[in-house]
């Protein structure tokens, strides 16, 4: 089973996970078509990372790229950047600026005929 991360994504999980939900379970090939065609900001980091396992797979397991399908793939928190924006009288308002960090698993599954 190869893996890869992607740590600080300095966009919010909360935006991350509906694309993981997308790709979750699909064979690499249509996991990247997948993404490569969501207009989502996440979606470019996403395609990099999936990439990167593979390349994992090949390099250390010598896996056969067709039959390499994402079977984990989680988005956790990261470290939060706690900035503040000058409000009315005075006052000051707590902005967080939230990071993620995203782990994908690939393994390897006999592609069936559709």
């Amino acid at each position: 089973m190869a893996s890869a991360t992607l740590r600080n994504l300095r966009i919010s999980p909360r935006k991350v996970r509906p694309l993981l939900a997308l790709v979750r379970g699909k064979h690499v090939a249509d996991a990247l078509a997948v993404l490569n065609f969501t207009p989502r900001a996440g979606s470019k980091p996403l395609m990099k990372l999936i990439n990167s396992a593979i390349a994992n797979a090949i390099d250390r397991e010598k896996a056969d790229v067709d039959k390499l399908v994402v079977v984990t793939l989680t988005a956790d928190s990261g470290p939060t950047m706690r900035r503040f924006r000058a409000r009315a009288m005075g006052r000051a308002t707590r902005i967080k600026k939230r990071s993620t960090h995203v782990h994908v698993e690939l393994a390897q599954k006999a592609k069936q005929a559709k």
